[in-house]
């Protein structure tokens, strides 16, 4: 397939697109669910905070399963599919089980799917970007996705005020997307090692690559000291529907707007992630690293402190604007350091170790919530995001910058 101008293979613009698709139908459903468990099927925003934790955890926990698979069956597309299939099919499942365990049953699915999908799209990405450009790629996938969540909002706020606020039909509707995503995947994404392996397979060759243990130490020192930041940094996660509960809740916001605060926290996140990406090719990562745990501590001080929905409104744009540059830096810095051969390991081991930051992410904010209230959450993740900070400037030096052009693993 021939190149856009800007160097980007059409694979990773189709994949973006993709992705564009997948989180208008979440942010359709995520936008109401925390209102829908917690105002029809009467449960309390601690537990809610809780399983978002636990449904969160799960996702991660499955992407590092998926990202080893892919590596050992050398075909990430295939095991893409799959996971975006299982997600494509909570949507209908939510809508016919109106009830606590329906509901729980359907977000299962859909965090097994998003979880299987992950790592070998972030892997196939890192696969498919040419030498020089994985942050501008990983920056692109990133902010389509981010703007289809930014959609997904405007969809979202349009399907509550059209239905009157009827989240079976809102759950319905999403399942759109969800399946058109998954259609461009299988139609116009070409992975790579596909050809590879069918060449391999009619000549009767090794296809697999082993599973070893000694891989864990093929990953690097500079890549596991990057994952226990990584660790302490996602430990800070407040996720989007405690936002939307505490501008509904604090301020009193017209929960016919409750997907304008996920709007708003993915605008400024879609923004900055290509921007940011393509300047990490040129001026390295880490110092855009650093500068996103800067930015999350101000959010959290915005939101912590705030004394209007204006106040507060600042915090959820910094909020969106850290999660961009972090996630985007992480992942290029995983394509950069470790083996191309271990890549979906890599990515999966990352995600791994955010689901058990955000079953701890989970707990406090739960517990803070329950015993003091929503402000004091915010407070806590900020002093969280500092000790990050701190980690990262102590072990900077251990950490060895890569040379990007050099060192892509490729």
């Amino acid at each position: 397939m021939k190149n856009f101008k800007s160097g980007i293979p059409f694979s990773i613009w189709v994949i973006g697109f993709s992705s564009l698709l997948i989180n208008i139908s979440s942010v359709m459903v995520f936008g109401v669910a925390a209102l829908y468990v917690k105002q029809i099927l009467g449960v309390t925003t601690g537990f809610v905070l809780m399983l978002e934790g636990m449904f969160e955890a799960i996702a991660y926990a499955m992407k590092l399963f998926s990202g080893v698979i892919s590596d050992y069956l050398r075909r990430r597309k295939v095991v893409m599919v799959w996971g975006l299939g299982l997600f494509a099919l909570a949507r209908p499942v939510m809508v016919v089980f109106s009830s606590v365990s329906g509901v729980l049953v359907a977000r299962l699915l859909d965090r097994f799917g998003n979880g299987i999908q992950s790592t070998p799209r972030d892997a196939l990405v890192g696969d498919l970007a040419p030498l020089g450009t994985k942050g501008a790629c990983f920056g692109l996938r990133q902010s389509l996705a981010v703007a289809g969540s930014f959609i997904g909002g405007f969809v979202g706020i349009w399907c509550m005020v059209a239905t009157n606020q009827n989240f079976e039909s809102i759950f319905l509707y999403a399942t759109i997307p969800a399946v058109l995503g998954l259609l461009l995947v299988v139609f116009f994404v070409k992975d790579p090692h596909e050809e590879q392996t069918k060449e391999k397979v009619n000549a009767n060759k090794v296809v697999r690559h082993p599973i070893h243990l000694a891989d864990l130490k093929r990953l690097g020192k500079s890549y596991w000291i990057l994952m226990g930041i990584a660790l302490v940094f996602t430990t800070t996660r407040v996720g989007e529907s405690v936002l939307v509960l505490h501008a509904t809740e604090s301020f009193q916001m017209d929960q016919n707007f409750s997907h304008g605060i996920i709007m708003l926290y993915n605008g400024a996140n879609s923004l900055c992630s290509y921007p940011v990406g393509y300047l990490s090719d040129r001026l390295g990562r880490y110092g855009f690293l650093g500068f996103s745990f800067f930015i999350l501590i101000l959010a959290d001080a915005f939101l912590g402190f705030a004394s209007s929905l204006a106040h507060m409104m600042i915090g959820v744009a910094l909020w969106g604007v850290q999660i961009g540059i972090s996630q985007s830096m992480f992942l290029s810095l995983i394509a950069d350091h470790v083996p191309e051969d271990l890549r979906g390991t890599g990515i999966g081991f990352f995600y791994l170790i955010s689901s058990v930051a955000l079953i701890f992410a989970g707990t406090i904010g739960g517990a803070v919530a329950n015993y003091y209230d929503q402000f004091a959450t915010f407070i806590t993740s900020g002093v969280i995001g500092f000790l990050a900070l701190l980690l990262l400037a102590v072990f900077y030096k251990d950490l060895k910058p890569l040379d990007y052009e050099n060192n892509s693993g490729n």
